[in-house]
């Protein structure tokens, strides 16, 4: 270059530049004898030092916490390849993740597409460009690909709604990052932006149409110049600002410039030039050596625009980090809530909730901060939440944690779950709140039966409650599977043994097939099991065949029951094995209702899939004829049960009649299990909520039996402590425990229930003190709901609130939700917050370490108000049984009577000091508990006389169902 050409630098002299973000940044400025050098290399330097700041300040806001990058490509070309190199150089110097995806020439569009839609659903990815052009064999829509990246993850700034957000004045979405880096350029230069003359020549989609946008919002008065533009050298030489990218090389002259003006040039073309060693040097679509001597600012290629658009592109990744940061550090929920207009007189369940149409059901997981990738959609009213959100939220803080228990309740019930539902509602639509109801999926043989649906009532329920009462995702229907396999498994193992030697029977388990004999892994699980270290099937000797191939299972002993999930009283007992083919081996068992399945309480209490195999693996299912137990895993079907039961692990998806979230999983028994919904539906809850948020959740039947089994077995397994319990309680159930008369499904209700009666409060109140002890036991403070009835007096109401409260309640309150939904029970929900703001003093009622009765005892005499528990001798045996087998130092899981504290229903009140009769004792050692069982209690309801079938029908017209409650 000649001398008249060089330039001088003063780095005392600063360009300023005010960037999109709105802070003030300072650059040296190259002055030259011409032109001043607007060295992008520079620029670019300094934008990711600045980058490189807030990554580091990212990983101190959430440990390990890097920001992703994906580059596509597709084929190798090489000078594609140059560029993905500058890209990754630049990431790794500012602490980006960038990972180059290289795909083969030969891949498909469909395959490229679901390539990119793995990307956008990665959480640990917030960056994605696909390399252009696509080097490939096949034919492939380059647009399609570009507007298949999801817009929150397009840093490249071309997805068609990005483009569209620009042309429309939004700058939050993703600039494209040559314009972008243009206009940094530009400001850089110190030139006033607004108010100037500004010329784009070209009209690419990737550079000239968006730098003309955004030099409009900056204000500019913006040309845009192409093939068919006349007279352009005029037009050209009036731009204050001149901006080309038209891809002919040196096309603008110095004599096409005005004075003194901001030229930028985003061209790069190859010229010949013998006086290189390669040949060729690359130069800009702008004269330089003419452009230098006329322009007041000038950026050079290379080293220009080239620079900025790698850094720009930096700028996009992080800011779409910090987005992503942003979101899982947000707590409050952008709730759209469904407004209720309650009628006087209250109409039936049913008219109620298909009055109220719920939201979509995608829309309501967005709106809780679910992504797309982790929902599961079952039509648009339900659907399953991947486990692997509680991976994305493992950091998050959780919420407060607040369980529902009742008092001993009536043949009626209390409305405990309606409670629920009216609390939900009340926080989150009313309180404003992040909340989230967690409930059991209900079994079909109530819903069939006599006691109706599980979905709560009133302007309080879950929607829609046919299908929340019915079959909902087939979590029920897999778990019945699971359990009959293995009970199919169960009685053909007995058969083979039966009924083969010992060589026989083992070259059946391990055949040769095409001649190789393996075992399968559940198989060598079973051989460790034996102490035999052998993994080759034909090394075993004769005397090892029989360990291997024999279980030897005691037929008295079997504990493991078929399951059907409607009430069915034929089932109670029965005879397997009378087919002539089964040879007389037969014997007497019985089938169980679905949610009475071991398989349910395991699944209700896995914290992981892990969790459930290895539960699943641990489940006795008898024992053997030397008295050792006999498992899922011995019967080589733990791996069968877990692919039944994978997608029911994954918690379902529901609302309120307000449009509040609610979590619907797993359905144990309260009495013969624990009566909870499950773990995992409740960490999903808590995470998603986050930290000021709520997770509601029930415990079957009353505080003696639910919630006890609540705090003892299931928080026990979580590590969760609850911050408070909500107590149920009703004027009529304490009238009933006072001496009132009995109550009846569908017979009308005595006066005494109908009329004031303050003396039948008073006798039954001590009921209601003693589930209020119960909560205190587990140190939570206990708010105590009443749930109002239209026949109760504000008399009876204050009557109970007071004696709550000197019994030690946190508070005590009225709530009317089932005739008004959440605002009925708004004072419940301010009186919830109130308890949760209290430091958490929650404890567990006993240590595993004490022996089996002694925990037996602990439960009866803190809970129930017993004196002592007495065992048979069949329940003393069976306790020394289990404590040899290793069982002694599992959770007691008591199943008794849930309309008494004593083992007799009859019995009501509060009695005191009473013995308690355990009649007999099995282990559930998949779910985790031993069951001591007090009284004969049912496993399989029967049908009533007129049971609710007779009303359930089906219209073909409207395809709706109708005489569901």
């Amino acid at each position: 270059m000649a001398s008249k050409f060089a330039y001088q630098l003063e780095p005392e002299k600063f360009i300023l530049s005010h960037g999109l973000d709105g802070e003030w940044t300072a650059e040296p400025a190259i002055k030259m004898s011409g032109a001043k050098i607007i060295s992008g290399t520079a620029v670019a330097k300094s934008i990711r030092e600045e980058l490189r700041n807030e990554v580091t300040a990212m990983g101190k806001q959430l440990a390990d916490f890097v920001p992703g990058l994906r580059i596509v490509q597709v084929g190798g070309r090489e000078d594609s390849n140059v560029y993905i190199r500058m890209k990754i150089k630049a990431a790794t110097e500012i602490g980006i993740d960038a990972v180059h995806v290289q795909l083969p020439r030969s891949i498909t569009e469909v395959e490229l597409l679901d390539k990119i839609n793995d990307l956008n659903e990665d959480p640990r990815v917030h960056g994605i460009i696909v390399q252009m052009p696509l080097d490939c064999d096949t034919t492939i829509d380059s647009h399609r690909i570009t507007d298949a990246v999801s817009p929150e993850k397009d840093v490249d700034g071309l997805h068609t709604v990005n483009e569209g957000r620009l042309a429309i004045g939004d700058l939050g979405g993703f600039l494209p990052c040559t314009p972008w880096g243009c206009l940094e350029l530009i400001r850089r230069s110190g030139v006033e932006i607004a108010g100037a003359r500004a010329v784009v020549l070209g009209r690419s989609k990737i550079v000239g149409t968006p730098a003309a946008e955004l030099l409009k919002w900056a204000n500019a008065t913006v040309t845009v110049c192409h093939s068919k533009t006349r007279n352009l050298e005029e037009i050209t030489r009036s731009a204050d600002i001149l901006v080309v990218g038209i891809g002919v090389a040196e096309m603008v002259k110095g004599s096409w410039i005005k004075p003194g003006a901001v030229v930028i040039d985003c061209g790069i073309n190859v010229k010949p030039d013998a006086t290189k060693a390669s040949g060729s040097k690359l130069v800009g679509d702008v004269d330089y050596a003419e452009a230098l001597q006329v322009a007041g600012h000038l950026t050079p290629v290379p080293g220009g625009v080239g620079p900025m658009t790698v850094a720009m592109l930096m700028k996009n990744t992080v800011r779409s980090a910090a987005r992503f940061l942003e979101r899982l550090a947000t707590n409050q929920w952008a709730l759209q809530t469904l407004p209720l207009k309650p009628l006087r007189p209250v109409p039936s369940d049913i008219v109620i909730a298909r009055a109220q149409k719920p939201k979509d059901i995608a829309v309501l997981a967005k709106e809780i901060g679910l992504e797309a990738r982790e929902v599961s959609l079952y039509g648009n009213k339900k659907a399953k939440i991947s486990l692997s959100v509680l991976e994305r939220l493992k950091d998050k803080e959780a919420g407060h944690y607040v369980v529902v228990a009742g008092m001993t309740p009536t043949p009626l019930g209390e409305g405990k779950t309606t409670t629920l539902m009216g609390l939900v509602q009340a926080l989150g639509a009313h309180k404003l709140r992040n909340t989230m109801a967690a409930l059991r999926q209900p079994s079909q043989g109530p819903t069939f039966g006599i006691k109706g649906g599980a979905a709560g009532g009133g302007y309080a329920q879950v929607i829609p409650m046919e299908e929340f009462n019915l079959h909902l995702t087939g979590d029920i229907h897999a778990v019945s599977a699971a359990n009959n396999l293995l009970a199919a498994q169960l009685d053909t193992r007995i058969f083979h043994e039966n009924t083969q030697k010992d060589k026989a029977l083992y070259d059946r388990l391990v055949p040769a097939i095409k001649g190789l004999r393996k075992f399968s892994p559940i198989q060598l699980r079973r051989l460790q099991k034996l102490g035999i270290t052998k993994t080759d099937p034909n090394t075993l000797t004769e005397e090892e065949y029989g360990p291997f191939a024999r279980l030897d299972i005691d037929p008295e002993t079997i504990m493991w029951e078929r399951v059907v999930d409607i009430n069915d009283r034929y089932l109670r007992t029965i005879t397997v094995g009378q087919s002539p083919t089964e040879k007389g081996i037969t014997r007497e068992t019985r089938f169980s209702i679905s949610v009475a399945s071991e398989i349910m309480a395991v699944l209700a209490l896995s914290r992981s899939l892990e969790d459930m195999k290895q539960r699943l693996a641990d489940m006795v299912v008898a024992f053997d004829k030397r008295g050792k137990p006999v498992t899922a895993d011995d019967l080589g079907v733990t791996g069968a049960l877990a692919v039944l039961l994978k997608d029911a692990l994954e918690p379902n998806l529901m609302q309120s009649l307000e449009g509040t979230p609610v979590l619907v999983h797993a359905g144990p028994f309260a009495n013969i299990a624990h009566g909870c919904n499950s773990i995992i539906a409740d960490e999903v809850g808590l995470k998603l909520v986050g930290k000021d948020g709520f997770v509601c959740t029930e415990a079957g039947f009353g505080s003696d039996i639910g919630m006890e089994k609540f705090c003892n077995i299931k928080c026990r397994t979580s590590g969760r402590k609850p911050n408070a319990m909500v107590l149920v309680a009703t004027v009529r159930a304490i009238k009933m425990h006072g001496g009132g008369a009995p109550v009846t499904p569908g017979a009308p209700l005595n006066k005494q229930y109908t009329e004031e009666n303050l003396e039948l409060v008073q006798k039954g109140l001590p009921n209601l003190l003693q589930h209020i002890e119960n909560g205190k036991a587990f140190g939570m403070p206990v708010v105590v709901s009443l749930n109002a009835h239209s026949a109760d007096t504000p008399a009876e109401h204050e009557l109970v609130k007071k004696a709550a409260l000197e019994a030690g309640a946190f508070a005590a309150v009225v709530s009317t939700h089932w005739a008004d939904g959440g605002a009925g029970a708004v004072e419940l929900a301010d009186a919830v917050i109130r308890a949760c703001e209290q430091g958490n003093q929650f404890r567990l009622l006993y240590d595993l370490e004490l022996p089996l009765v002694d925990k037996m005892n602990k439960i009866a005499t803190t809970m129930y108000g017993a004196g002592k528990v007495v065992l048979s001798p069949a329940a003393e045996e069976k306790i020394k049984r289990l404590t040899d087998a290793g069982f002694g130092n599992l959770p007691i899981c008591m199943s008794k009577v849930s309309g008494s504290f004593t083992g007799d229903a009859k019995i009501k009140g509060a009695p005191k000091g009473f013995t308690l009769d355990v009649e007999d004792v099995y282990v559930s050692a998949g779910a985790g508990f031993v069951v001591a069982m007090c009284g004969e209690v049912t496993k399989m309801p029967g049908l009533p006389t007129r049971p609710a079938i007779y009303d359930i029908d089906l219209n073909t017209e409207t395809g709706q169902i109708e005489g569901l409650f």
